[in-house]
C-alpha cells in the first residue's frame, strides 16, 4: 500500500507503518491534513471524511484527526493530493526534502511530518529521528520539570517544618496558659465548694427553724380552732336568747294589739250611741258605690284579653314610666345595633340621647344611658343632653356589668326598668328586682 517513489520496503517503511508515531510527529501531521482538506472537493475526500467537508481547520482538527491520520496512511490518493496541496503551501521545505538537505533550521517535527505525507527518500530514518528528538526533548522537559518541582517540594517541606515550628511553640504556649487557667479554675472550684458547704449548712438551719415555726403554727392554728368552736357556741347561745326575746316581744305586742283593738271597740260603740242620741240622718250612699267600675256577667274573659297589652306594645312602656320616681336605664349600644347598626358608632350615640332627651322631658322619668367603654378609640367628647345620664364603662369592665351596678345602687321598691336585648342583661335585671324590656320596645316608643 505504501507507494515506491521515495523509499521502498528496503528503507524500513513497513516496519515504520507498522509503529505508532510519535504524538508530536503526528499533531503536526492532521496539521497538514486540516490545512489541505480545505482545498480538495467532497469528490476528492475519502468516503469517512466527507462529513468533516464543512468543518473549519481547528474544529476538523479535533473532531476528525483520528480519521484523517487513518485515511492518510491507508489511502495513497489522499495522501498523494495532501501532499500536491502541501508541496504548494511550503515549497522551500518540500524541495529541500526532496534534495535530501532539509534547513538545519526548521522544527524537527515539522520536518518528520513533511516527510510522512511527502515520502521523500531516507523519510523514515527522518520521522525516527524526530521521534528520538522529541523523546528527548520530553525526557529533558520531564527532567526539567522534575527537578523544578523538587524544588518546589523541598520549599514546602522548609515553610512546613517552619509551620511546624511555629504551630509547636504556639501550642506549647497555648498549654502553659492553659494549665495556668486549670489551676486557677482548681482554686475557684475549690472555693465554690466550700461556699456550698456554707449555704447546705445555713438551709439545714433555715429548715430547722421552718419546722420550728410550722409546729408553732399548728399549735396557734389549733388554739384558734377551739376559740373559733367556743364562740360558735356563745353564738349560738345569745341567738338562742335573742329569739327567745323576739318571741317574748311578739307576745307583749300582742297584748298590746289586743288592748288596742278593744278600745278601738269601745270608741266605735261610743260613737254609736253619739250617733243615735244626736239623731245623725243614716248614709244614703257609700263611697265604695260612687266608683265606676264593671259588675259580674257584663264583660266576657275575651273582653278582658283585648284589654291586655303585648310585651311588644309601647304603651307598656308609658305605663313603667308613669310610676312614681321610675328611672329607665338603657343599653345604649344595644339598643342603637338593633335599630341603626348601619350609622357610624358616634352617630348612633347621638340620635340615641336626642330621642333619649325627649322621652325624659314627656314623661319626667329618671334616664340613665350606658355604653360600652371597650368600644372607643378615644376619649368622646359628649355634652350629655338635657335630662339624661351618660355612662361609658371603665377599662375591664362591661356596660353589662356597669348596668347591673346601677340597679343594685337602687333602693329596694323603686321602679327601675332596663332596655337591652341581651337575654344574660334581662335574666340578671330581673333578679335584682328591676323590669327588662325588649330594646325594640323602646325604638318603637321613641320613633
Amino acid at each position: 500500500m505504501v507507494e515506491s517513489a521515495g523509499g521502498g520496503p528496503g528503507d524500513g517503511a513497513a516496519e515504520m507503518l507498522d509503529r505508532p508515531l510519535p504524538d508530536g510527529v503526528r499533531r503536526r501531521v492532521v496539521q497538514i491534513v486540516s490545512d489541505g482538506f480545505g482545498g480538495l472537493t467532497v469528490g476528492e475526500l475519502p468516503a469517512q471524511l466527507r462529513q468533516y467537508a464543512r468543518f473549519a481547520p481547528n474544529r476538523r482538527a479535533k473532531f476528525a484527526g483520528t480519521a484523517m491520520a487513518a485515511a492518510l496512511e491507508t489511502d495513497p490518493l489522499f495522501r498523494q493530493r495532501i501532499a500536491e496541496k502541501f508541496r504548494e503551501g511550503q515549497p522551500e521545505l518540500s524541495g529541500a526534502l526532496d534534495s535530501g538537505s532539509p534547513t538545519p533550521a526548521a522544527d524537527p517535527l515539522d520536518v518528520a511530518a513533511a516527510a510522512y505525507v511527502l515520502r521523500p527518500a531516507g523519510w523514515v530514518k527522518l520521522v525516527t529521528a524526530a521521534g528520538e528528538e522529541a523523546q528527548r526533548a520530553d525526557a529533558e522537559r520531564a527532567g526539567e520539570e522534575s527537578r523544578v518541582e523538587l524544588e518546589r517540594l523541598r520549599e514546602e517541606l522548609d515553610r512546613a517544618r517552619e509551620q511546624t515550628r511555629t504551630d509547636t511553640e504556639r501550642l506549647r504556649a497555648e498549654l502553659d496558659a492553659a494549665k495556668k487557667e486549670a489551676e486557677s479554675l482548681h482554686r475557684k472550684l475549690r472555693s465554690a465548694l466550700s461556699d456550698v458547704k456554707r449555704g447546705e449548712a445555713a438551709l439545714r438551719k433555715v429548715q430547722g427553724e421552718m419546722e420550728t415555726v410550722r409546729a408553732e403554727g399548728h399549735t396557734q392554728v389549733s388554739a384558734a380552732e377551739s376559740e373559733s368552736r367556743r364562740l360558735k357556741a356563745r353564738l349560738a347561745e345569745v341567738e338562742g336568747s335573742l329569739e327567745a326575746t323576739r318571741r317574748a316581744a311578739r307576745e307583749g305586742r300582742s297584748v298590746e294589739d289586743m288592748r288596742l283593738r278593744l278600745l278601738l271597740d269601745t270608741v266605735l260603740d261610743a260613737a254609736q250611741g253619739l250617733r243615735r242620741e244626736l239623731a245623725l240622718p243614716p248614709l244614703s250612699v257609700r263611697p265604695a258605690e260612687t266608683v265606676d267600675a264593671v259588675e259580674p256577667g257584663r264583660m266576657t274573659p275575651k273582653d278582658i284579653a283585648a284589654r291586655a297589652l303585648s310585651e311588644n306594645d309601647p304603651a307598656i312602656l308609658d305605663q313603667l314610666l308613669a310610676l312614681p320616681q321610675a328611672h329607665l336605664v338603657v343599653d345604649g349600644y344595644n339598643v342603637t345595633k338593633t335599630g341603626y347598626p348601619q350609622m357610624p358608632l358616634e352617630k348612633q350615640r347621638l340620635r340615641l340621647l336626642g330621642q333619649l332627651s325627649q322621652l325624659a322631658a314627656q314623661t319626667g322619668a329618671e334616664v340613665t344611658c350606658v355604653f360600652d367603654g371597650a368600644e372607643l378609640a378615644a376619649p368622646v367628647l359628649l355634652a350629655p343632653p338635657r335630662g339624661v345620664r351618660v355612662l361609658f364603662s371603665k377599662p375591664g369592665v362591661t356596660a353589662d356589668e356597669l348596668i347591673r351596678q346601677l340597679v343594685r345602687a337602687e333602693p329596694p321598691g323603686r321602679p327601675v326598668i332596663v332596655a337591652s336585648t341581651d337575654r344574660e342583661v334581662a335574666d340578671g335585671v330581673a333578679r335584682a328586682g328591676a323590669r327588662p324590656v325588649a330594646s325594640a320596645v323602646l325604638l318603637k316608643r321613641l320613633s
